[in-house]
């Protein structure tokens, strides 16, 4: 029970990684308050099995006018949060010199403007308390690029620089602030690729599969907890080796 009496806020927790580390943290003691577009059909039975510890916040990130707002009346909610995941992303990809503005805007707001705001918003009450771990969700992306992907990448990559702003910035008030790189995950988002693209992902990973959202779903709780009270501003690559 490494998250014992702690309150975490993760983002884009309907399904997928967010879901991952939902169910990851509150295996390990923590209540957690979900964040997504709108609640999964199984809500209620997902607070059941958490014996009520799991609460559900439903905003739309690309709305950031309000998200301050909303996050600091859950902050009051909650009395604080100890451990925030900006997890929350989307995908709009095609590539550059057909891509739409408001496409590239859109992937921006929610994937790295959503983050800060909220960063920001839950860092301030973590600061005044002198602690707190928070985990910025980036991706392999964003250290190398991808065709078709400028928006995306441009995101991702914003993130890891924030991450490390942020994490200079609050480092002498005990808050930490890393992110995670996922690289190759099976998801809902990388199932709609094609066994084409799947395969050649296959041909670059040597541990010859594809990551679980469960795999940085550890990496998650290795970061939220105490066991990583050392570690502020860095970068981890979960990706079987794909960029080594």
């Amino acid at each position: 029970m490494r998250l014992e009496h702690k309150k975490a806020l993760v983002t884009g927790a309907s399904r997928g990684i967010g879901q991952a580390i939902t169910q990851k943290f509150l295996g390990e003691g923590a209540a957690v308050w979900g964040l997504g577009t709108k609640e999964p059909a199984d809500l209620e039975q997902r607070i059941l099995e958490s014996q009520g510890k799991l609460h559900w916040i439903t905003a739309d990130l690309s709305n950031t006018e309000l998200i301050e707002e909303i996050i600091e009346a859950k902050i009051k909610e909650a009395e604080g949060f100890d451990i925030l995941v900006n997890n929350a992303g989307i995908t709009r990809d095609k590539l550059s010199f057909r891509m739409r503005l408001e496409d590239f805007q859109k992937v921006l707001d929610v994937n790295l403007v959503a983050a800060f705001l909220i960063t920001r918003t839950v860092g301030r009450d973590m600061i005044q308390k002198r602690q707190g771990s928070i985990i910025n969700m980036a991706s392999v992306v964003g250290l190398h690029g991808n065709s078709g992907q400028v928006n995306y990448a441009a995101s991702k990559a914003g993130l890891i620089g924030m991450t490390k702003s942020f994490a200079l910035e609050m480092a002498s008030r005990g808050v930490r602030v890393n992110a995670i790189a996922p690289g190759f995950i099976l998801s809902d988002m990388t199932r709609d690729l094609g066994e084409t693209v799947h395969t050649a992902f296959m041909d670059k990973i040597p541990l010859k599969r594809a990551g679980m959202p469960e795999d940085v779903a550890e990496t998650a709780l290795f970061l939220a907890s105490d066991g990583a009270a050392y570690i502020t501003g860095q970068v981890l690559a979960v990706d079987g080796g794909m960029f080594m």
